[in-house]
């Protein structure tokens, strides 16, 4: 025998039918009426609790002995350096006054040149970690669509971007839409669209021409070293350009790190490995014997180039791509393969 309850057929009902009963969960157990029709309404998705996430473990910060070592020897290069220079003048005046006053004056020029250094590098590498921290708040927007976190990161992007005269247009462009857009994520979008869309064309514009004239030089050097030379200082220089474009002013020690970061990004993304097969691909369509060896050569180092240029795009942009496409390697290959034929057509 089947103990199964035998299924109700579906039926229509009026609301103010004096039959239909709103039953609340606790009164579901207890038997209808002959003839009465209950209805339970469901809960309300937005009144459930929110699961929330076990807190993560904040590791213990451990003493560091590498970062004293560097700093107790750095204390002695310049204390050691501040006797030598002490006793230096201290000679001078016990020989003459004339050059004892002289090398004081020096001794000051140079001092003051090293406090004006480290000021620049100190403020250089605050603005890269200001556009750091833009970029990660910039995340979270787009994630939790806060209003409030986007208006303060749009402020930020506008004094980053007073200096920009290419850029006047955008902002107010920015200060008219803006106060229209509700969503947090939507005026990060916004602002993307406006201020970072002519950034990204003279970004590409800079590694387009960089990848070029790698490619032209290392193709017609004669010397392995002379390539390797060109080609460090030609990325340097790119960097250094795409750090100012998007509004940073990177000194030494700004440009150490951004290296390190674009080295690093490089490497998390595989973009050698996508610029060695995108350049055997390439070769393999047909291309490998109209080039030569030394203009496929030319032709790599460039597409290296341009994957570099595009890694220090992303560690210099003060916001993500989400409203604007990423720039890809292939539109750059397709340029640089047109300039490199071209070049070769001619010549």
């Amino acid at each position: 025998m089947n103990d199964r309850p035998h299924p109700r057929k579906p039926a229509a009902f009026k609301l103010d039918d004096p039959r239909v009963v709103l039953m609340e969960d606790d009164d579901s157990t207890a038997l209808p009426a002959r003839g009465q029709v209950r209805i339970t309404p469901e809960p309300d998705p937005a009144a459930l609790p929110v699961p929330l996430d076990a807190p993560a473990r904040v590791p213990r910060k451990r003493f560091r002995w590498a970062t004293l070592f560097w700093t107790a020897l750095g204390g002695l290069v310049t204390l050691g350096l501040g006797l030598g220079i002490a006793n230096l003048v201290s000679d001078l005046f016990s020989r003459s006054m004339s050059l004892g006053y002289l090398g004081l004056v020096f001794a000051v020029a140079a001092v003051v040149a090293l406090v004006a250094i480290i000021a620049r590098e100190t403020r250089s590498l605050l603005r890269l970690e200001t556009i750091e921290a833009l970029h990660a708040r910039a995340n979270a927007v787009l994630a939790s669509d806060d209003r409030a976190e986007s208006d303060a990161i749009v402020r930020d992007l506008l004094k980053i971007a007073h200096d920009n005269p290419h850029l006047a247009r955008a902002r107010m462009a920015l200060a008219d839409h803006g106060r229209d857009i509700i969503d947090g994520a939507d005026m990060v979008r916004l602002a993307e669209r406006e201020l970072m869309a002519p950034l990204d064309q003279e970004a590409r514009r800079l590694i387009s021409s960089a990848a070029q004239r790698v490619s032209i030089v290392t193709a017609v050097s004669p010397n392995a070293v002379i390539d390797v030379l060109f080609v460090s200082a030609a990325a340097l220089r790119l960097i250094r350009q795409l750090a100012r474009l998007y509004g940073g002013r990177p000194g030494t020690l700004g440009m150490i790190r951004l290296v390190r970061h674009a080295v690093a990004h490089l490497a998390v993304t595989g973009g050698m490995a996508a610029s060695d097969s995108l350049i055997q691909q390439v070769l393999g369509h047909g291309l490998a014997a109209k080039l030569s060896a030394r203009l496929g050569e030319g032709l790599l180092n460039g597409l290296l180039t341009a994957r570099l240029g595009l890694a220090a795009v992303e560690v210099t942009r003060p916001l993500p791509f989400a409203a604007l496409p990423r720039p890809a390697l292939s539109d750059l290959a397709k340029d640089l393969l047109k300039r490199t034929g071209g070049d070769d057509t001619t010549s």
